[in-house]
């Protein structure tokens, strides 16, 4: 019995494969014989961040998951980035996208699922017409299509896109005086880089990290793809908590599209900024570390001490949970009264002191929950 594979998409593998070659062997050759300078490599650099931010802050988190809400000369220019990044339109994009966390690796459904495997995941699903109905069908994106720019992009974006990918580098060419090292840098090797690293988040992002917050699918938090992605390696936070425009919730977790998004809220441009309640992030990563460390006690579940172990496990997880809970339900209430300019009466400032009391309490229990942890893990 023999299985017909679909048709070859011969544009989008060619695209791929000149792109690549020029980048690993006429660039290194043009660096050698002729050189490129500094203001050369920033321009690159410069390229590649327009165009990942594009796609982070752009087709991303505003169109794909609406994590906040944009004027129309940021979208604009999220939507000409987003042609020069050569990812398809935003409509094209985020449909898939959108298919993507609704059937996350279901291999018939998913159209870059990492249970096919790193190729597919990667560029693969790219090679061929798989799932055909995806080219017509964008009826999970209605929303978009109300978006004056979306279509506006969507249906001149051949246009577009060939005059950011020749017209960008030859502008800076002309103007610093090498336009083959500018079609070379600023054309081909930024679109490379541009194009794998965002396909890491669909291939590198499933198979290598850690999955703090849920193991109900293959996506992995992995500070190092962050670092290459513009804050979008936290893949696993990102699976589950889709509608918060942070990847990298912690300050110090290297997430410069949460960044900029942020920036450009104090100066009015972005707004809306949605952000998932503090305490469904801590309970779904206590719940995971319970299972995970429930698992492994399991495997010897007969023994005394296990079950021992299961119990006291199980009793400091429920604990936690509780003081969870009313710590957070008490700083809800502590921010309205805040908002009321009510904290100087008598009956908020003896809640004020309940409030102290629940926080020391939590603070006690986290500790003592991260002790009884360790000790399995």
């Amino acid at each position: 019995m023999t299985t017909t594979k679909p048709p070859v998409l011969w544009l989008n593998v060619t695209i791929f494969t000149l792109t690549f070659l020029i980048a690993v062997i006429a660039t290194p050759l043009y660096a050698y014989f002729v050189g490129f300078d500094g203001a050369q490599w920033l321009m690159l650099l410069f390229a590649f961040s327009f165009c990942g931010l594009s796609i982070t802050a752009g087709y991303h988190r505003l169109w794909s998951h609406k994590t906040y809400e944009a004027n129309s000369v940021v979208r604009f220019i999220y939507a000409i980035g987003g042609a020069f990044a050569l990812q398809n339109s935003i409509l094209h994009w985020s449909s898939d996208h959108r298919i993507h966390h609704r059937y996350v690796d279901n291999n018939d459904k998913d159209p870059y699922s990492a249970k096919r495997g790193f190729f597919y995941s990667h560029i693969g699903w790219m090679l061929r017409e798989y799932q055909a109905s995806r080219y017509s069908d964008y009826s999970n994106c209605r929303d978009l299509q109300k978006d004056k720019i979306v279509m506006w992009q969507h249906k001149n974006y051949v246009t577009l896109a060939i005059l950011t990918n020749f017209g960008f580098p030859l502008l800076f060419g002309v103007l610093h005086g090498d336009i083959w090292g500018a079609l070379l840098l600023i054309g081909v090797v930024r679109l490379v880089l541009s194009h794998h690293t965002t396909f890491f988040i669909n291939s590198l992002a499933h198979i290598w990290g850690s999955q703090p917050y849920t193991d109900k699918n293959t996506a992995r938090d992995n500070g190092v793809l962050a670092l290459l992605t513009f804050g979008e390696g936290y893949h696993n936070f990102h699976h589950i908590f889709e509608n918060d425009y942070r990847n990298g919730i912690r300050w110090w977790q290297f997430d410069p599209t949460k960044w900029l998004i942020k920036s450009l809220s104090w100066i009015g441009v972005t707004k809306n900024l949605r952000i998932s309640p503090e305490d469904r992030i801590e309970k779904a990563k206590v719940r995971m570390l319970h299972r995970r460390v429930q698992q492994r006690l399991m495997v010897n579940e007969a023994s005394l001490s296990n079950q021992l172990k299961l119990a006291r496990l199980d009793e400091e997880y429920e604990l936690l949970l509780q003081k969870i809970a009313d710590y957070y339900e008490a700083k809800k209430r502590l921010i309205e009264l805040k908002k009321q300019n009510l904290l100087k009466h008598y009956e908020s400032f003896e809640f004020l002191q309940q409030y102290n009391e629940m926080k020391r309490m939590l603070e006690e229990q986290r500790q003592s929950w991260q002790r009884l942890t360790a000790q399995y893990v």
